[in-house]
């Protein structure tokens, strides 16, 4: 199936507060309008759907029927969306205060990963306290730019270090 990638990385996104159902929704009424799936009864579900509840296990079923699910890599997913998120940070188009509540959200649906616990915590504590910006931003650069050069998470913990993300808060005098 073409576009399969594209649905794997809007579940993930999805799934952990992303994305809103419509991207879902609105992917499988282009499949449907490209017709190359030979009007598959998941898709035209999935197209149909009109309830929140519906569209993630919708698209589950969709995935599983044409890709092994055990094998995504979703951390690897977020961690391309981060880098997206830091691309859109550096042109203005997110803010710390946008970002907080996407990294909290990520934190707390991933269960407080190593690698993103600094990145939420200084993003969370520069939204009152401006002095933290500038460790925020350092943390936030490093760890997009491991994930820009990665193709799996496990490549990624090999390069993280959680010492580096460290370094990255307020020096005490």
């Amino acid at each position: 199936m073409e576009a399969i990638e594209q649905l794997q990385e809007i579940y993930v996104l999805h799934k952990v507060g992303l994305h809103e159902p419509k991207v879902c929704i609105d992917w499988a009424i282009e499949r449907l309008q490209l017709d190359q799936e030979e009007n598959d009864l998941d898709i035209i579900l999935l197209a149909a759907a009109t309830k929140r509840e519906e569209v993630l296990p919708l698209t589950r079923a969709v995935l599983e029927k044409y890709c092994n699910l055990s094998t995504l890599d979703e951390q690897l997913i977020i961690g391309k969306h981060i880098v997206e998120l830091y691309q859109k940070y550096l042109s203005k188009s997110e803010t710390i205060k946008s970002l907080d509540c996407k990294f909290t959200r990520l934190c707390n649906d991933l269960g407080y990963p190593n690698w993103l616990v600094m990145l939420s915590r200084n993003c969370e504590y520069a939204t009152d306290i401006p002095a933290f910006q500038e460790c925020f931003e350092q943390e936030f650069e490093y760890i997009a730019s491991l994930w820009s050069f990665v193709s799996s998470f496990q490549e990624f913990e090999e390069k993280y270090s959680r010492e580096v993300s460290n370094q990255h808060d307020l020096k005490r005098f």
